[in-house]
């Protein structure tokens, strides 16, 4: 099948969801699910070689079905139980205070970054930082006005700061293995690049909260209600898986829900049908998108981006931008940056054999470039995750990130200045 016709079925999701939205005025109007349910049609109708419908729907479900959306989908369950289950004891309300209390107004913003990029390069996963402080945010927000959209893009843009940098993450693990490199020596890369985009994002939001003027909360801190959010990241801080963390999570919360007398077993257990059922678009739109790039792999359209990118390459800066371009869109295409590094990372330790790029640079190129994308497509699992705890649409977040893209104007620097020298 021909390259762009294999590639079309993400531009007519594309061009369903972004310009229904733009044409609407109003980004709600258009479902997301909506938009893949006609691109995943399309894309069924298109595919060529397989002469049964039933075929070509079997191979939908293989890519709806797969155990990477799966476990993602396990995690969005859990983690709407938790959130649920955490809100109707009050756990955010006291969070909230307490925060108001430890932060003074004016930083509230550089603040909630700042607890963002340590909690992520602390465990390693966006999303478990996304699921441990969106809550938080939106409280906060909730509570001096502040708007949703703004402060839940304030911490996603702080959950890829540990994505990208975190020894333990496993973006970190795919790009150093698909190079061979060590993870300490593609982390000092790193943090020639990510550190100066921390730095000015936090700068910026300093002079935003100069205008804040949130005031400390004037109800007493509930303490008992802060231990859901401090057991979550407290166990992901000690390496534990987040399903797991979640599972123990959702427990806790309903002892201290018996304790306080907020419900019973069966409120508790009503309180975790709600919470999966709030996951249920997501649920959704992770099965619709899983499907739909598993037609598009299935028809070439990985392998048309990659003999297109890598076709002509007259040097080392060409080879460093073709790897940054290769993995960028992959991603765009998976949804997923651990499975774009690991796809593309053998093509991308070829090409730095053949110009001689230092591996340490190459897997910084992969982690770096996989994670802007990944951190401003809105149908990637931490901005649904982030879209869902919130409840606020997708796009209205990607609107208010900073971080992802100071990130990605470093990495372009980095290369086409090429530093840190040391490694380039």
């Amino acid at each position: 099948m021909n390259g762009w016709l294999a590639l079309s079925p993400l531009f007519v999701f594309l061009a369903v969801y972004l310009v229904g939205s733009v044409v609407a005025r109003d980004f709600y109007k258009v479902p997301v699910a909506a938009a893949f349910i006609i691109a995943s049609a399309y894309a069924l109708f298109i595919t060529r070689g397989v002469p049964k419908t039933d075929d070509k729907i079997a191979i939908f479900s293989q890519g709806a079905g797969s155990p990477n959306v799966l476990l993602m989908i396990w995690i969005f369950v859990l983690a709407g139980a938790f959130a649920a289950t955490a809100k109707d004891i009050g756990a955010i309300d006291a969070t909230v205070n307490a925060a108001l209390h430890v932060l003074p107004g004016k930083l509230i913003y550089a603040g909630l970054f700042l607890a963002a990029c340590f909690i992520s390069m602390a465990v390693g996963t966006s999303v478990g930082t996304i699921v441990a402080l969106v809550p938080i945010a939106t409280g906060i927000a909730s509570e001096t006005g502040m708007g949703v959209p703004f402060v839940t893009a304030i911490i996603v843009g702080g959950a890829f700061f540990g994505d990208n940098l975190s020894f333990i993450s496993d973006t970190t693990v795919a790009a150093t293995k698909s190079q061979g490199c060590s993870m300490k020596d593609k982390f000092r890369v790193n943090l020639w690049i990510a550190a100066p985009a921390a730095l000015m994002v936090t700068a910026v939001y300093v002079l935003m909260g100069l205008q804040v003027e949130a005031s400390p909360a004037t109800q007493p801190v509930q303490w008992l209600g802060l231990i859901p959010y401090l057991l979550v990241i407290g166990l992901a801080l000690a390496g534990m898986n987040v399903v797991t963390v979640l599972a123990l999570g959702i427990g806790v919360n309903g002892v201290l829900g018996w304790i306080t007398g907020a419900y019973d077993f069966v409120g508790w257990m009503a309180s975790i049908g709600g919470g999966i059922g709030s996951m249920g678009e997501l649920i959704i739109v992770s099965l619709l998108a899983g499907g739909l790039l598993e037609i598009i792999r299935y028809n070439g359209g990985l392998e048309f981006i990659i003999e297109g990118l890598t076709r002509r390459i007259p040097g080392r800066r060409s080879a460093s931008f073709s790897i940054a371009g290769l993995v960028s869109l992959v991603n765009l295409c998976t949804a997923n940056n651990t499975i774009a590094i690991i796809t593309v990372g053998p093509l991308a330790k070829d090409i730095a054999d053949r110009f001689k790029l230092d591996p340490r640079k190459t897997a910084s190129i992969l982690d770096t470039f996989s994670c802007l994308v990944q951190g401003i497509i809105p149908y990637g699992a931490q901005m649904l995750m982030a879209s869902g705890l919130s409840g606020v649409s997708a796009v209205s977040i990607i609107g208010h990130l900073y971080y992802p893209f100071a990130l990605g104007a470093m990495a372009f620097l980095s290369i086409l200045f090429r530093f840190p020298r040391r490694y380039s």
